[in-house]
């Protein structure tokens, strides 16, 4: 699996056990249903045209990352979407390819030390959770 940066082609490889914990939990489909004063019901209904969530869970186990890359996933997430940033191109080991932006009206990354107490290398592992967004 790998992020890349769109604006700058800065690309990261991520671990492929990385499950997409909400792939099957997103509808394109919206709906309001409201009552008329008459007492009928109205129903508006559309097609999102984006937003889905793609959260990535890295089981106990396996799907560890370096605290460099912890690091680097940190100093992208600061960065605010706009017209060219904040973009990212997200492809799986089967070929998926999606554009992302992180989630920023949640937590957009956790990270916690694979041995359970602070790392202090680049090289020491985290067990990594990412909340992005397909935005096309």
């Amino acid at each position: 699996m790998q992020l890349k940066k769109l604006d700058t082609g800065a690309a990261l490889t991520l671990p492929d056990d990385l499950l997409w914990s909400d792939e099957h939990a997103w509808s394109p489909a919206v709906a309001n249903a409201s009552y008329l004063i008459t007492g009928a019901l109205l129903i508006q209904s559309a097609t999102r045209q984006a937003g889905r969530p793609i959260t990535l869970v890295g089981a106990p186990d396996m799907a560890w990352v370096t605290r460099a890359a912890v690091e680097q996933l940190r100093a992208w997430a600061a960065i605010p979407v706009d017209a060219t940033a904040g973009r990212f191109q997200l492809t799986f080991a089967d070929s998926r390819v999606f554009t992302v932006a992180f989630r920023h009206a949640e937590t957009t990354i956790e990270a916690e030390p694979v041995l359970g107490f602070p790392a202090r290398s680049e090289s020491d592992f985290y067990r990594l959770t990412l909340r992005l967004m397909e935005i096309s």
